[in-house]
């Protein structure tokens, strides 16, 4: 009688850790895992497409940020104060 209820309880003792800690354990890692995978791949764009811009030339934007503007001889007179 003491066999079987130490089976039992060893029995009930292996379900709750596996059900109840092992498990949810492997499921969290394998999500952190994917998850983990998954922004190491949109880094990995963000870097290709970076050097891709670097090396194949500018952009619009960059070359509108880079450019100074242009001085059209209209724009300014030149004068001297007189006092």
């Amino acid at each position: 009688m003491l066999k079987v209820l130490l089976y039992a309880l060893l029995a009930w003792f292996l379900y709750n850790l596996i059900f109840k800690f092992i498990i949810p354990i492997y499921r969290a890692s394998r999500t952190m895992k994917k998850q983990f995978a998954q922004m190491q791949q949109q880094f990995q764009q963000q870097q290709d497409s970076h050097q891709s811009v670097n090396q194949g030339g500018f952009t619009q934007q960059n070359t509108a940020r880079n450019t100074p503007p242009k001085k059209h001889s209209d724009d300014y007179i030149e004068f001297e104060e007189i006092k």
